[in-house]
C-alpha cells in the first residue's frame, strides 16, 4: 500500500522532472549558434548616463538614440522621483543627479512631472553638494562643480614602483583600470560644452543646488578626522592638502610630462585589439576622455575601437537603450553548463559545444596585472567577458572547472583543468581565502584616500569565491584516481587552508557574508557547497549553525529572499522570495541534508510552482537584482541568474532522489 508521504514524494519528483524538461528547452532556445550563452547584465542608470555625458563632451550626435535613452532612464525612476542603485532600492542622490543631467542633455524639459519629482527628491537629499566623488568629477568636466572641489589625483602615481606601499597595483583591478585614465582627466581639468554653452561656472544644474556655494568639501575636515580618531584618513587628508598647495605637482613640468607619457603607455598596453579595457565600462569610458585630452582624434584607432567596444555593451529593447557595466558570456556559459549538467540534460551535444567555446578562451599567455606579484605563476585562468586578456578571475576559472568535470569526470586530469587549478592555487591569499582578480590585494587603508567614497579599492578574500573553489577542488579530489598525482597534495593543502579561512570568517549566527551576490544567502550557500567535500567531524561546528541559519530565513511560501539593504543592516535581510536566492539556499541545504528534509521539500515546491512559460520552454520571473558589484554602492541584475541557479537546485534535488549525489 502506498502511503500519502510516498505519493506526495513521487508527485513532487515528477513535477521536478517536468520543470527541468521545460527549463532545459528554454535554456537551449537561448544558446548562440557557436554554443555560448550571454544574458543582459543590468545595473543602475549611472552607466548609461555617463555614456551620454561622454558623447556630449566629445560633440557626438545623440539624436538617433534620444528617444530610446529617455525611455530607459524614465522607466527606472522610482515613484518618489529618485533613481536608486537597483529596483526596489531607495533613491540615491548621485544616481538621481546623473540621471537628471542625462535627461536634460537629451532635451527633456525640466518642467515635465518626472523631472519635477526628480528635482524635488534630489533637493530633499541635500542637492548636488551631496554627490559622490566620481559624480563630482563628471560634473566638473561640464563646469557644474569647481575643479578645486575635487580631490587631487597626481598622475605621478603611475611612476611609483610596485614595491611601494602605495602604487597603482595596490588598487583592485577594476579600480586601477579606472584610476589611470582619471589621472589624465584630473591633470587636464577640462570644461566641455553643455546645450547652454561652455563655462567654468555653468548654471545648467543650478536648480539642483540647495546652497549657491559650490565649493563644497569632499571629505571630513582634518579636525573632524582627529576627533573621530581616523588617523589613516587624517594622514591622507594632510597629504591631499599638501598636494593642493603644490598645485597637484604640476610645478615640475618635466616629471609631469614623463608621468603622463607613462600613464598613457600603461593604458594603451591594456587595450584589447577589439578596443576593450578590462572588459568593464568604467576604464573604457574614462579612457576615451584620456586619449582625446592627450591629443588623439576620434578616428584614431584607440578611440575609434574604444567607442565600438562601448557600443557592444549597449542593450536595446522595448524598455529603451542602455549601456551595460560589463558583459558576462563566459560566466553565463559556465553556469548554464553547470545547470544543464546538474539537471542531467539529455542534450550532451549542447554541453560539448559550450565547453568547446569556453576552452578556446583559456588565457595561457604570460599577460596580466596578476603577474606583478606572481611573476613565476603559470597562466591558466579565464576571464568573465568576451575580450579581457589582462584580468582573468578565479571565480570564473573555478566555475569552468566545475562545468568541465561535472560533464566529463575524465577531464579532471586534462591540460585545461590542471592549468586552471594550478593558476588558482597560485592565487591563494596568505589568509587561506581567494579574491576575485588579485592576490594579497588587501590594503584596506587605501579606502581612506579622499577619492575613495565607495569602499572598493581592494580585492580581498571572500567566502563565496573560496567556497566555489573548495567545491571545484573537492570535485577534482573526488575523482582522485583520474587526477594528476602531482597536483593532489597541493590541492589538499590549499583546501585545508581554505576551510580554515571559512572557519575564521563565519558570522556568529552561522552565516557567511556574500561579496559578489546578495548576500548572506549567497555567501552561506557557497561556503556550504564547498565544505560538503570535506567530512571532518570538526566541521560540524561550522556546518550545523549555517544550515540552521538558512532554515530560519525561509519564507512562508517556501522560498528565500534577501534584500540588498542587508549590506547596510543585516537585520533587514529578508524580503519576498526570489528564484535565484531560493536556489542558492537549496543548494546549500542539499549539500548536507537528505532530500526529504522539510525545508528542502518546501523550497523545491516553491521553485516548481513559481516557474512560468517563456520562449519555447519555462523559466522563473525575477525583477530584483541579486548580484553585487560593490556592496552598498553598485549592484547587478544578471538576467540568467533566475534560470540556471534554479536548474542547479532542482537538478541536485532530483539526483538526490536517485541516489546520484
Amino acid at each position: 500500500m502506498t502511503t500519502r508521504k510516498e505519493s506526495d514524494g513521487s508527485s513532487i519528483i515528477s513535477q521536478v522532472e517536468h520543470a527541468l524538461n521545460l527549463s532545459n528547452d528554454y535554456a537551449l532556445g537561448l544558446v548562440h549558434p557557436d554554443g555560448h550563452w550571454y544574458g543582459e547584465m543590468n545595473s543602475n542608470v549611472t552607466v548609461t548616463a555617463e555614456y551620454i555625458f561622454l558623447q556630449q563632451a566629445l560633440g557626438l550626435d545623440l539624436k538617433a538614440d534620444v528617444e530610446a535613452y529617455c525611455r530607459y532612464l524614465l522607466s527606472q525612476q522610482n515613484s518618489d522621483g529618485s533613481w536608486g542603485l537597483a529596483p526596489e532600492y531607495p533613491g540615491d542622490v548621485s544616481t538621481s543627479t546623473e540621471a537628471y543631467l542625462a535627461l536634460k542633455i537629451l532635451g527633456t524639459s525640466p518642467q515635465i512631472p518626472a523631472m519635477r519629482r526628480a528635482r524635488a527628491s534630489i533637493l530633499e537629499a541635500g542637492g548636488v553638494a551631496r554627490v559622490r566623488v566620481f559624480t563630482r568629477i563628471f560634473l566638473a568636466t561640464f563646469g557644474l562643480f569647481p575643479w578645486n572641489a575635487v580631490p587631487e589625483l597626481p598622475v605621478e602615481l603611475m611612476l611609483l614602483p610596485s614595491i611601494c606601499p602605495i602604487n597603482i597595483y595596490k588598487f583592485a583591478s577594476w579600480a586601477r583600470g579606472t584610476i589611470a585614465p582619471l589621472l589624465i582627466i584630473c591633470h587636464h581639468q577640462p570644461i566641455y560644452s553643455l546645450p547652454n554653452g561652455k563655462s567654468a561656472t555653468n548654471d545648467y544644474l543650478d536648480e539642483l543646488w540647495v546652497d549657491t556655494n559650490k565649493n563644497v568639501p569632499y571629505g571630513l575636515s582634518l579636525w573632524d578626522l582627529i576627533s573621530q580618531r581616523e588617523f589613516t584618513g587624517l594622514a591622507f587628508g594632510v597629504l591631499d592638502k599638501v598636494l593642493y598647495q603644490l598645485n597637484g605637482l604640476r610645478a615640475i613640468p618635466l616629471v609631469r610630462a614623463y608621468a603622463r607619457k607613462q600613464c598613457m603607455k600603461w593604458i594603451l598596453e591594456r587595450q584589447e585589439k577589439t578596443g576593450d579595457w578590462a572588459g568593464i565600462f568604467p576604464p573604457m569610458h574614462a579612457s576615451m576622455y584620456a586619449f582625446t585630452l592627450e591629443g588623439y582624434k576620434l578616428e584614431d584607432d584607440p578611440v575609434r575601437l574604444g567607442f565600438q567596444a562601448l557600443e557592444r555593451f549597449a542593450w536595446e529593447d522595448e524598455k529603451g537603450k542602455r549601456i551595460q557595466a560589463c558583459v558576462s558570456p563566459v560566466w553565463d556559459t559556465a553556469l548554464m553548463t553547470i545547470g544543464l549538467c546538474d539537471a542531467m540534460s539529455p542534450n550532451k551535444q549542447a554541453i560539448d559545444q559550450a565547453l568547446k567555446w569556453i576552452r578556446a578562451r583559456q588565457l595561457l599567455e604570460p599577460r596580466g596585472d596578476w603577474r606583478v606579484y606572481r611573476p613565476q605563476l603559470t597562466p591558466g585562468g579565464f576571464s568573465f567577458e568576451y575580450e579581457n586578456s589582462w584580468y582573468p578571475d578565479v571565480d570564473d576559472t573555478a566555475a569552468i572547472i566545475l562545468a568541465q568535470v561535472k560533464h566529463d569526470a575524465g577531464s579532471v586530469a586534462s591540460n585545461l583543468v590542471i592549468a586552471a587549478a594550478t593558476w588558482i592555487l597560485g592565487m591563494q591569499n596568505p589568509d587561506g581565502g581567494w579574491a576575485a582578480f588579485d592576490v594579497e590585494n588587501d590594503k584596506q587603508f587605501l579606502n581612506k584616500i579622499p577619492f575613495s567614497d565607495m569602499d572598493s579599492l581592494c580585492d580581498t578574500s571572500c567566502a563565496d569565491i573560496t567556497g566555489r573553489i573548495l567545491e571545484a577542488f573537492g570535485l577534482m579530489m573526488k575523482y582522485s584516481a583520474k587526477t594528476g598525482a602531482d597536483i593532489l597534495p597541493t590541492l589538499r593543502a590549499a583546501c585545508a587552508r581554505g576551510v580554515h579561512y571559512l572557519a575564521s570568517t563565519q558570522e556568529s549566527n552561522g552565516s557567511w557574508f556574500g561579496r559578489w551576490g546578495c548576500n548572506y544567502i549567497y555567501g552561506t550557500s557557497h561556503a556550504l557547497c564547498g565544505l560538503a567535500y570535506f567530512g571532518e567531524e570538526s566541521l560540524v561546528r561550522m556546518i550545523q549553525p549555517a544550515l540552521q541559519w538558512l532554515k530560519s530565513r525561509q519564507n512562508d511560501d517556501g522560498g528565500w529572499g534577501e534584500s540588498l539593504l542587508s549590506y547596510q543592516s543585516p537585520d533587514q535581510e529578508q524580503q519576498a522570495s526570489t528564484p535565484s536566492q531560493t536556489a542558492w539556499a537549496l543548494m546549500g541545504l542539499l549539500s548536507h541534508l537528505p532530500v526529504t528534509d522539510d525545508a528542502i521539500e518546501r523550497g523545491i515546491r516553491y521553485l516548481v510552482s513559481s516557474q512560468r512559460p517563456e520562449k519555447g520552454g519555462s523559466s522563473w520571473p525575477q525583477a530584483v537584482y541579486t548580484g553585487t558589484g560593490f556592496p552598498n554602492h553598485f549592484y547587478l541584475g544578471y538576467d540568467y541568474y533566475r534560470h540556471y541557479f534554479p536548474m542547479m537546485a532542482l537538478g541536485r534535488y532530483l539526483q538526490g532522489t536517485r541516489g546520484l549525489k
